[in-house]
């Protein structure tokens, strides 16, 4: 009886440190500092000697020392795949028990530099962070604590419970890694000044190979004054990377000016611009100052600028030279200093062969061009973006959506987005006002999004039947959280193990197929 007592003791004290963790994971925090403040959790509730992680650097392949609650003795301490415990478990995607450090030669003692006795009388845990929201499964990093000499059995229970926690993080694991394969460019480019805010933009996602192409061109252009032309389909971010520009500049403090060229009649374009003087046309009842005007020493954004006039086109040519603007109905000239950003969706170069484009207006402004890719090139964006848009969206609204169930990912990424980023966005705001409960369902999503088979919603489908879907994807949602552990997704789900088990069996899920000790991955992540 008193095992028994103990044993509850136990998954209590486990579920109260999970508790904590996930409070600590809310809180408004750098991902950073939620992060250490969760080692600190683990070391505190479970009497850890040291907890630590170890994330892969994508550029150099290696395993980094990235966070710890206790000190290291060096800030710069890295592990190769393959070598040492650590870098076993990120090879081989399996948690490792060390029951004795001093009686494992593979135990490298490589950042803390254990005493000999510590070795003797400390044993050593080493779980795999595996992210699961990308196309493969793919270990990112390990999760590793000294404990003190304890049974094979208990040791075997605080690795399952780590291995709960490294599926809790991965997602805030793969984002801190993103943020630092983005500084890691940064650093490359040598656009990194001492003490400067080196984090990308506030709202500014780049997960894949081509969005961090993006950034990195985006920091390239934007110390200097030179033109930069956005292209790209309509959506896909051109003035959030205009506003990136203007802030990474030395203009960051003098006005962003933008203008939507394809937004206003031909006619009114000019006066837009360059401003006019009392009387100048019908309804020119004072006189106005221009956008080249009002942005004077800052950053004026030009959307769209295929839509202009050859007339208009000869006059921002001028502006761009000679730095000199006449308003509408005036003959004085008017200095100015502004940077300018195009960006555009059409071809440009279709334009110059049908006369609709000035030709020395194009090589200007196309001194250093940006092309920003549609979403459906990007897969690896558009859950990293989903989850922006949530927290954006529970906030704006006052929801507690938490996250996005698995069969709403797959609906997003197999999804072709032809409205780009910005139909993603208005997506997610749709299904968070829709939502109410803590997570986002195929059924959430708008019909474009959603099939018959994918969403439960087939006009074939009986009652039954439609119920039935719906229990298999809470399951199966539930068991990819835990990693396959059906004892957790039971007590996360709040019914009896049994009953787990039972619809296992009912529906043929394939428990080991979302079992993170099993998996076997070495996915090198692009830069």
């Amino acid at each position: 009886m008193a095992t028994n007592t103990q044993d509850h003791s136990d998954d209590l004290s486990y579920l109260l440190t999970l508790k904590t963790i996930q409070d600590t994971l809310r809180k408004e925090t750098t991902l950073e500092e939620s992060l250490n403040a969760l080692l600190k959790t683990l070391a505190l509730d479970m009497e850890y000697v040291r907890a630590f992680m170890v994330i892969m650097d994508p550029k150099t392949e290696n395993l980094k020392l990235s966070l710890t609650y206790s000190p290291a003795q060096s800030d710069d301490v890295t592990y190769s795949p393959g070598r040492g415990i650590i870098g076993r478990v990120f090879d081989s995607g399996q948690s490792i028990s060390v029951p004795r450090m001093s009686d494992d030669p593979e135990f490298l003692n490589k950042a803390f530099g254990r005493s000999e006795e510590e070795l003797r009388k400390l044993g050593f845990i080493c779980v795999p962070v595996i992210n699961l929201r990308s196309d493969e499964a793919e270990v990112i990093g390990a999760l590793s604590v000294d404990v003190p000499l304890i049974p094979a059995e208990d040791m075997a229970a605080h690795r399952d419970f780590l291995e709960v926690v490294a599926g809790i993080i991965a997602g805030h694991v793969a984002q801190l890694q993103e943020e630092m394969a983005t500084q890691n460019h940064l650093l490359s480019q040598g656009l990194m000044a001492a003490g400067a805010d080196t984090a990308p933009p506030k709202d500014f996602v780049a997960a894949s190979k081509a969005m961090r192409l993006v950034l990195r061109q985006s920091t390239q252009v934007a110390p200097s004054r030179a033109t930069a032309l956005l292209r790209g389909e309509s959506g896909t971010g051109k003035e959030l990377l205009a506003e990136a520009i203007h802030q990474s500049s030395p203009r960051a403090d003098k006005p962003l000016i933008k203008l939507n060229c394809a937004a206003l009649p031909s006619e009114l374009i000019e006066s837009e611009l360059f401003g006019h003087q009392k009387g100048a046309f019908t309804g020119a009842f004072q006189t106005k100052r221009g956008l080249f005007e009002v942005a004077d020493q800052g950053t004026l954004f030009l959307d769209e600028i295929g839509e202009l006039s050859l007339d208009a086109q000869a006059k921002v040519l001028r502006a761009i030279q000679e730095k000199e603007i006449q308003r509408v109905g005036s003959e004085q000239t008017i200095t100015v200093d502004v940077r300018l950003i195009c960006a555009t969706h059409q071809p440009l170069e279709e334009l110059l062969e049908k006369g609709l484009f000035r030709e020395d207006l194009y090589y200007r402004i196309n001194v250093f061009p940006i092309f920003i890719p549609p979403l459906k090139e990007r897969r690896e964006d558009i859950l990293p973006l989903a989850e922006h848009f949530l927290a954006e969206f529970t906030d704006e609204y006052g929801k507690e959506v938490k996250r996005i169930s698995t069969p709403a990912i797959e609906l997003l990424v197999m999804y072709h987005w032809p409205g780009n980023v910005r139909e993603l966005k208005n997506c997610m705001e749709r299904a968070v006002l829709l939502c109410e409960e803590q997570v986002i369902r195929t059924y959430h999503l708008p019909p474009t999004l959603q099939s018959a088979e994918s969403s439960a919603t087939g006009t074939n489908l009986s009652f039954g039947e439609a119920v039935a879907k719906f229990e298999q994807e809470l399951l199966i949602d539930s068991l990819k959280k835990t990693g396959g552990n059906m004892l957790q997704s039971a007590r996360d789900l709040r019914v009896s193990y049994r009953i787990v088990n039972y619809k296992v069996k009912k529906y043929n899920i394939d428990v080991k197929k979302y079992s993170q000790t099993k998996k076997k991955t070495k996915k090198k992540l692009e830069v």
